[in-house]
């Protein structure tokens, strides 16, 4: 069975997605090929252990619970992620999984939820939204956008109608800490009847940058 270069398993709080507050193993991933400005997983950039699939299932089921988010770095960077993804499902979790939005997400076993980026431009990398991958999602997935100006906040504004965005899945939008007020975006999102979910980091909130007590 494949293997898969992973950086750490572990327990916590989903903190951010509609499934915010569930208790939840991350399966994080090793690698990613972007260099977002205000990424707060870098040190899933490099390193990793090689891990099998069967290893990381008998891991994933110590924990005895049913959700299950795959996430990075950027997950998709590694081709044994859709394996992993699929032999989750199989297994009867619910596994959600986070994506840049700058990789292909149609081969995604159609079970798994995708929460995908779009990223804006102060991350750096709006040049690396594949846009193409819109036409893949469904009401299943969602779309998340990380924001750290006003001008990060028109440009959503701009997606959001250009693509009919809210047609298409839910929508979140979280201010980068310590770059953006939270405040001032849940006023402007208000002001402007946003049709879109304001978020913060909940795991943040509790533990500051730790995964858990």
């Amino acid at each position: 069975m494949a293997s898969l270069l992973i950086s750490e398993i572990f327990y916590s709080l989903q903190g951010e997605s509609s499934r915010i507050g569930l208790p939840t193993v991350f399966v994080r991933l090793a690698g990613c090929p972007l260099r977002c400005r205000w990424c707060d997983s870098a040190y899933a950039f490099a390193g990793g252990q090689s891990i099998e699939i069967q290893d990381i299932l008998a891991e994933v089921r110590k924990h005895q619970v049913r959700q299950v988010c795959v996430t990075g770095g950027e997950p998709l960077a590694q081709p044994g992620c859709l394996a992993l993804l699929t032999i989750l499902a199989d297994a009867g979790y619910d596994v959600s999984l986070e994506t840049s939005g700058a990789l292909d997400i149609s081969e995604v076993d159609g079970r798994i939820s995708r929460v995908m980026d779009l990223k804006a431009p102060d991350s750096g990398e709006e040049g690396n939204n594949l846009w193409g991958n819109l036409q893949h999602l469904n009401s299943r997935d969602e779309i998340k956008f990380v924001i750290a100006s006003r001008n990060d906040y028109e440009w959503v504004c701009e997606v959001i109608r250009k693509h009919r965005l809210d047609a298409c899945c839910p929508l979140l939008i979280s201010p980068v800490q310590g770059l953006m007020e939270p405040r001032q975006l849940a006023e402007w999102m208000l002001a402007d009847h946003l049709p879109a979910r304001f978020q913060l980091q909940l795991h943040k909130l509790l533990w500051g940058n730790m995964r858990s007590k």
